[in-house]
């Protein structure tokens, strides 16, 4: 009895559906086909023996298995659930009317549990594009999926669930889920907030600018000054994620395996911290079997590089390419698939060795050679994708021990929402640009001009301060940004100048 089960593949961070074919037939042997790698091979023994523990026994006959597409290679264990219901079904112990409206998923353990799987956000969605009534997954994959409306989700804790469930032998509720419940409760809670930092207003404001334009950022400044203490704030002053970015976001970080059962939707921007020992492959994505990076799980997020110069040369060089395109492609012989990218970069590092270079007490143990030996472990073309350079400088005790009144995050948040509104205003015309930081060339001749005053301000400052001819651009469209943080159509002196101060790395003799 030829029977059709349905499960999924996942590519990338989209699914793929594949259509399972179960043939029962006089013989006594098995064979699996449609390119599935190990883990899919090693189901007979799973399968087997979760059927033996819910009172079935496998087929005493021939067993043949399709998986369709056969071009696409099947991984991972997910299909348990799919190859055991289709040899039920195929054997007759399991009415097959209801099956083919939906779409299957779980790994089985050997006593018939379900397993939670990767990627079940992408899966759900898929199965709603392709019109299938329902998809039965693990129970702690079940927030996650039931995040999809228009579909029927159930959450199965164990084999027999699903066949009393197909033999209409128990009822099952499907699991519901509230978006607007979620986002309402969870998309501003954050454990950190700007009022725990005390001092810093400059940085503090740096901040603020980067997070309302978008702009990478790097902190320079001795150890101990706060930089990682007001990186992994910035998340709280960023704008809240939309529905569409906190989709995309959860289905990144499912497809990672990064999602927890009681997490149905991801409210909060992501905020990634690799260690400076992470390798490229790692950093970007990729691997035998493709995964996504950190730089993918730090999409509409953060992801924060701390001791930048610590990181491998090779490691920091392959981000060029994601921070200006946003996506980054990972490549096979046979397949291809793209990740989203478009994160936030902040990164902190020391000014030198020893860490205290233009420190205002501590003397520097470093020679002039020695500091700019340091500084040069980061590229110019790495340098160039930073828009503000921003020093740190030690918080004295009469500013950590005041007692008054601090900003907090929401706050802050506000205005930075009051300047990305202006933003998405500017730029709803043009398709992929959403910030200041993504202006082109010609966007800036439009959106960035400068007053007979303001261009004599930067002119003077690129001469007297020695500031290289990348930084030009650099300074516009942060000079945008804190305009528009001002609400004021036009770029203004005071706009110019306080860009031109978040450019300390291009300053000429800097490093001594």
């Amino acid at each position: 009895m030829l029977v059709r089960t349905f499960a999924s593949s996942v590519n990338g961070i989209d699914a793929v559906t594949v259509t399972i074919e179960v043939n029962v037939s006089r013989g006594i042997r098995f064979f699996l086909v449609g390119l599935p790698d190990v883990a899919v091979k090693e189901s007979q023994q799973r399968i087997e023996s979760a059927l033996r523990s819910i009172g079935f026994h496998w087929p005493g006959k021939q067993v043949v298995i399709n998986m369709a597409p056969a071009d696409i290679r099947k991984e991972g264990s997910s299909y348990d659930l799919p190859l055991a219901v289709g040899i039920l079904a195929a054997d007759e112990k399991v009415i097959k009317s209801e099956i083919e409206s939906h779409l299957l998923i779980g790994e089985l353990s050997l006593d018939g549990t379900l397993q939670p799987v990767k990627g079940v956000l992408p899966i759900a969605l898929r199965a709603r594009e392709e019109g299938f009534k329902g998809v039965i997954v693990p129970s702690k994959n079940a927030r996650e999926a039931a995040v999809v409306n228009g579909l029927d989700v159930y959450g199965m804790d164990k084999l027999c669930d699903v066949v009393d469930f197909f033999n209409g032998m128990r009822k099952f509720d499907p699991v519901k889920v509230d978006l607007l419940e979620i986002f309402s409760g969870e998309a501003n809670k954050y454990e950190f907030d700007f009022s725990d930092v005390r001092g810093q207003e400059n940085v503090k404001r740096a901040l603020e600018v980067a997070a309302a334009g978008h702009h990478n950022l790097i902190m320079i400044g001795p150890p101990g000054s706060g930089k990682t203490m007001l990186a992994k704030r910035l998340p709280t002053i960023m704008p809240p994620l939309t529905l569409e970015e906190a989709l995309e976001t959860t289905k990144i970080h499912s497809v990672a395996g990064k999602i927890d059962d009681h997490t149905a939707l991801m409210t909060r921007r992501p905020f990634r911290s690799p260690h400076h020992t992470i390798s490229d492959v790692a950093l970007v994505g990729g691997g035998t079997y493709p995964q996504p990076g950190e730089i993918s799980l730090g999409h509409n997020g953060v992801l924060f590089l701390d001791e930048l110069p610590e990181f491998k040369r090779t490691v920091l060089e392959v981000m060029r390419q994601p921070l200006e395109d946003r996506v980054i492609t990972i490549s096979r012989a046979k397949s291809t698939c793209d990740y989203p990218a478009s994160f936030m970069l902040v990164a902190s590092m020391n000014p030198c060795p020893c860490g205290f270079h233009n420190h205002p007490e501590k003397e520097c143990m470093c020679t002039p050679g020695m500091v700019q030996k340091y500084l040069n472990r980061i590229s110019g073309p790495l340098l160039d994708r930073i828009d503000i350079h921003i020093e740190v400088v030690p918080v004295n005790y009469d500013k950590l021990s005041d007692s008054g009144k601090v900003e907090k995050s929401a706050d802050v948040r506000k205005r930075v929402v009051r300047a990305r509104e202006i933003q998405a205003k500017r730029f709803d015309s043009i398709k992929g640009i959403y910030s200041n930081a993504q202006m082109t060339s010609s966007m800036q001749r439009k959106y960035c001009r400068l007053d007979e005053a303001g261009g004599r301000l930067l002119k003077t400052a690129m001469e007297l301060r020695g500031l290289s001819a990348r930084a030009y651009d650099r300074i516009l469209k942060v000079a945008r940004t804190i305009a528009d943080l001002a609400d004021s159509e036009n770029i203004t002196t005071e706009h110019i100048s306080e860009a031109i101060n978040y450019r300390n790395l291009d300053r000429e003799g800097w490093a001594g």
